[in-house]
């Protein structure tokens, strides 16, 4: 980054005044009666009601249209793992992209805990505050046993967007690259460099999407993950493979897919060069991805190419998914947001591109046309048909797999924040 640019990010998050994010009033607050009916006496009658009924915490508090933030800052972007005060800019920033992307209210909250089952029992005691729970930055692999224990001990969405957000984004592209590349995905071979939160969950899900697991070689800092290793955890354990390979260079020869969920310049030309033909290569690392999208094409012309930065074609931005996804589960009242949800939302994401893209996101972006094809398989994130797409998709799939709360929404699909 330019020092221009570091500048002009610091200026951002210090003015008009510090932060991204504040409150606003949804009532009258002017007179003696306004006044009287916000607090004492009148606010008993709400409370009475909802010590007789919890759920009319839904009727008469914010509860159903606010998500918290939460982190603990042990994995915060790509800088690491820099404590739970500096992870603060990181979630204002999610607060700021579910309110101007779907109308959710956000919080966030930054967790200073000694351990994984601290940071659980202070989520547990304050989730009933909230409609949903947006867990973030979290490291591998501790945030795997944080999530799964707080789906179990919450009536609320617990989501991890670092692991279900890239996923989701991750396999709309991806199913379209492939359609694109003439394969298909239950033939396709895979090598997925890293092995952390959001590459776990990116195989989960492209197996969810019918990806062979036998098919995909996934590689850590050792090599690729195979039955022979006795050094595995549990997670990794999931995706040992019966293989002769042991090396990145191993696996990536002969291989459709490449995702790269590791850090930068670790895709080398030669090794790109041993793809097969059409390969698909999916380099996600930020600020820098795996191997420079310039260098990418130079090597192989045949190739659909993707990383995590907006200025290339194809970013993986997990604000495609997550504040739609919350904003369909927060309306049917989910209580978890499940597989069936995840892959609902991928699948709207991977049709919306099919779509010729508005007017207004083209002025956005400054070009003349979006067209589906090999540098436009993911929609941007200003198109403001994701909010209706995903919110729709994500909300029938909780109803139809018994987790909603409340029937489909009379107002849906939502075309606009001002539908909310």
């Amino acid at each position: 980054m330019s020092q221009d640019f570091k500048q002009a990010a610091l200026d951002y998050h210090a003015n008009p005044k510090p932060g991204k994010i504040s409150v606003e009033l949804t009532t009258p607050a002017q007179t003696a009666k306004d006044l009287s009916l916000a607090y004492s006496p009148g606010v008993a009658e709400p409370v009475k009601e909802i010590a007789k009924n919890p759920e009319d915490a839904y009727k008469y508090t914010a509860k159903g249209n606010l998500v918290a933030v939460i982190s603990d800052g042990t994995a915060i972007l790509g800088l690491g793992n820099l404590g739970p005060l500096a992870s603060k800019p990181v979630m204002e920033g999610k607060s700021l992209l579910f309110k101007r992307f779907a109308g959710v209210d956000s919080i966030d909250i930054e967790v200073d805990c000694e351990s994984p089952q601290a940071f659980i029992d202070t989520v547990k005691r304050i989730a009933n505050t909230f409609g949903g729970i947006n867990l973030e930055d979290i490291k591998a692999p501790e945030c795997f046993e944080i999530e799964r224990t707080l789906i179990e001990q919450c009536d609320i969405p617990v989501f991890h967007d670092d692991q279900h957000g890239t996923a989701i984004v991750t396999v709309a592209g991806m199913l379209n690259a492939l359609e694109i590349q003439g394969k298909k995905i239950e033939d396709a071979t895979m090598v997925c460099l890293g092995a952390g939160a959001a590459a776990i969950s990116c195989s989960k899900l492209l197996i969810s999407a019918g990806m062979n697991p036998q098919n995909i070689f996934m590689c850590d800092r050792k090599g690729v993950i195979h039955s022979g290793r006795d050094d595995l955890n549990e997670y990794k354990s999931m995706f040992a493979v019966e293989t002769d390979k042991r090396s990145l260079e191993d696996a990536i020869d002969g291989a459709d897919i490449f995702l790269g969920l590791s850090g930068p310049n670790l895709l080398a030309p030669e090794l790109l060069e041993k793809m097969a033909p059409n390969p698909i290569v999916f380099a996600c690392s930020n600020p820098d991805p795996e191997i420079k999208p310039e260098l990418a094409n130079e090597v192989r012309s045949d190739l659909i190419m993707s990383t995590g930065r907006s200025d290339y074609p194809n970013q993986v931005n997990n604000v495609l998914g997550f504040p739609f996804i919350f904003r369909g589960a927060l309306d049917v009242r989910a209580s978890v947001i499940n597989e069936e949800m995840k892959l609902a939302a991928a699948y709207a994401i991977k049709d919306l591109a099919k779509q010729p893209a508005p007017q207004e996101v083209l002025d956005a972006y400054g070009v003349d046309s979006l067209e589906f094809g090999k540098e436009y398989i993911i929609p941007k994130p200003t198109d403001a048909r994701l909010l209706g797409a995903v919110s729709n998709a994500v909300a029938q799939a909780a109803v139809d797999t018994g987790v909603a709360q409340k029937p489909m929404p009379a107002n849906y699909p939502l075309n606009s924040v001002d539908d909310i």
